[in-house]
């Protein structure tokens, strides 16, 4: 049996994906800690993965949002130093959370984090976080985009709505007839049906037309 016949249907090999651990080459990480022995084990895992790590200290006011992943130190304030608002982070976050002094639920949940990583740090810990994080991330990251896509077909939808009645009141078109010249006027303008739309309502919209009336 060849060797391309003995891999399993779907493997990544077969498909040429690179795996998770290779995925994480290059990406850029901000870690938010004192300088202590726990640190730079963390530092040096994350650079063993080709990481391009830097470390800050003492916590800033705003945490940095322009890294791929911000390891920052718990703190009771740590939602307030965030800065995105919830559900729509623009870096995955790992809180570190400390061994055995106590830390309040109710901000950490705040905080929202993608991964949390305890001390004393292992590296499969260190790894578990990093994968978990991005993992987390880049799904939350695909709902917001089928969100945001679902919002502009609404407001498609709507404008071509507006815009039909517009035409139908205007022209005495049937709603049939005012759909398809819509649609005719987009593909002679290669454009899509919504922009024709909003152009026929922005111009009525100037001249003070209300389709309501």
């Amino acid at each position: 049996m060849s060797e391309a016949m003995r891999r399993p249907v779907g493997s990544r090999e077969t498909f040429g994906r690179k795996s998770m651990v290779q995925e994480l080459a290059d990406l850029t990480a901000i870690v938010l800690a004192p300088v202590d022995d726990q640190t730079t084990l963390l530092l040096r895992e994350l650079q063993r993965y080709r990481m391009r790590v830097q470390q800050v200290w003492p916590m800033p006011t705003s945490v940095p949002g322009d890294a791929d992943v911000v390891f920052c130190e718990y703190c009771p304030d740590l939602a307030r130093r965030l800065p995105w608002i919830p559900g729509d982070a623009r870096s995955a976050l790992v809180v570190i959370v400390p061994a055995a002094e106590p830390i309040q639920a109710e901000p950490l949940s705040h905080a929202t984090p993608n991964a949390v990583l305890p001390r004393p740090f292992t590296p499969n810990a260190v790894l578990s976080s990093l994968v978990l994080a991005r993992s987390q991330f880049g799904y939350e990251r695909r709902l917001r985009s089928k969100i945001e896509k679902l919002d502009e077909n609404l407001r498609s939808m709507r404008t071509v709505e507006r815009a039909k009645a517009i035409l139908m009141a205007t022209r005495q078109m049937p709603e049939t007839e005012a759909y398809g010249f819509i649609r005719r006027q987009a593909m002679d303008r290669r454009v899509s049906a919504s922009a024709v739309a909003a152009a026929i309502v922005d111009s009525f919209e100037l001249l003070g037309y209300d389709p309501q009336h």
